[in-house]
């Protein structure tokens, strides 16, 4: 696996423009991505996903090329098959748990679900342990339980590579622990590489890999192995 980042964005807002001028890669199972808040971290994550368009620069994914500002190319958020879970979880409210992981799977808000994509539901359930969870809503979850059901979602489609934004910044640290463990169960089930977005270096105790920091948009410091 090798992702290849090379970008270039600026923000605006009333109060400061922000410039975020990153290149990096990582051919391991899993790289971190530390540094202050307001660092550019998330921005980062966004760019990979495709919700935000990069204003110059290349992103690609084992030679597949996401973004290409010389070559106009701008694939989709969803040709680009990438599991993203944002800060928060961002569950949809008004869907049931079934619902939320189905959402991913479904060509149109109200198109039927495939058969075989149904047996990937039935599967990603249970390995969650949220079977019983399933016709229950956000609002009635716990934490731990959002962070299972958003999890299960990212990953339903079989995503190339995963990228997890602060994912156990709302858990208490026993569960965090746990939380943890869970997913580096996950990564060598699915042999998916998995980015991370944390302000919290003990993430890197879990897992062996790479990690960088960002401080102003910029890498700061690069550790290639831990």
């Amino acid at each position: 696996m090798s992702l290849e980042i090379k970008i270039q964005k600026t923000l605006w807002d009333r109060k400061r423009k922000f410039f975020l001028d990153l290149e990096f890669s990582f051919q391991k199972d899993f790289l971190l991505i530390c540094g202050p808040s307001g660092a550019g971290k998330s921005l980062t994550l966004k760019t990979i996903a495709g919700l935000i368009r990069p204003d110059l620069g290349r992103i690609s994914l084992n030679k597949n090329v996401f973004f290409d500002e010389e070559r106009k190319v701008d694939l989709s958020a969803q040709r680009r098959n990438i599991g993203y879970l944002p800060q928060g979880y961002s569950l949809f409210p008004h869907l049931s748990v079934r619902k939320n992981i189905e959402f991913p799977l479904r060509r149109l808000f109200f198109s039927r679900i495939r058969n075989q994509d149904r047996e990937k539901i039935e599967e990603i359930l249970e390995l969650f342990e949220i079977r019983n969870l399933s016709e229950s809503y956000p609002k009635n979850l716990s934490g731990g339980q959002k962070q299972r059901v958003a999890l299960a979602r990212a990953l339903v489609k079989r995503p190339d590579i995963l990228l997890l934004d602060e994912p156990f910044a709302a858990l208490d640290s026993e569960l965090k622990d746990k939380m943890r463990n869970e997913l580096r169960k996950i990564q060598k089930l699915y042999r998916i590489p998995i980015l991370i977005v944390s302000h919290d270096r003990d993430d890197s105790s879990f897992f062996s890999g790479e990690s960088i920091t960002i401080e102003n948009g910029r890498i700061f410091k690069k550790l290639n192995s831990f």
